[in-house]
């Protein structure tokens, strides 16, 4: 079980799971190819896939959750309620296939990015249902 699913209430259901985009891995094996032969290529390959792994992004019916970390976990939350922003970034390649950046803006909270996330705008367009069902 996922330490989403262990810490959401039991009203609150998942609607939608943020992924990170193929290209995330593409970049991180390009770095292990090409500078594997040094050590910086390995560390940078582990760095992003560990962070990959260890990376859950959800969004339920409540709030948007991202837990972070391996060893030493971070937790952000922020209700939907609560989000006054949602700017989404794409690049022309991000535009070609598919991947962008979100940052969420809110109501003392700072402020969450999600990078490389797969199909950006279904989860922009997930996240305002949400936000104004019932509105």
């Amino acid at each position: 079980m996922s330490y989403v699913q262990k810490t959401i209430g039991e009203n609150e259901l998942i609607i939608y799971t943020v992924k990170f985009h193929w290209t995330y891995s593409l970049i991180a094996y390009l770095y292990l190819v090409i500078l594997g032969i040094f050590i910086i290529g390995i560390i940078i390959f582990f760095k992003m896939m560990i962070s990959k792994w260890t990376t859950e992004r959800v969004l339920t019916n409540k709030r948007y959750i991202q837990k972070t970390g391996w060893i030493k976990r971070n937790s952000e939350g922020i209700s939907l309620d609560r989000i006054e922003e949602v700017n989404l970034k794409q690049s022309i390649m991000g535009r070609i296939f598919g991947f962008g950046t979100v940052d969420l803006s809110g109501t003392g909270s700072g402020k969450i990015i999600l990078k490389y996330i797969d199909e950006p705008l279904t989860f922009q367009r997930q996240l305002n249902n949400q936000r104004f069902k019932g509105k």
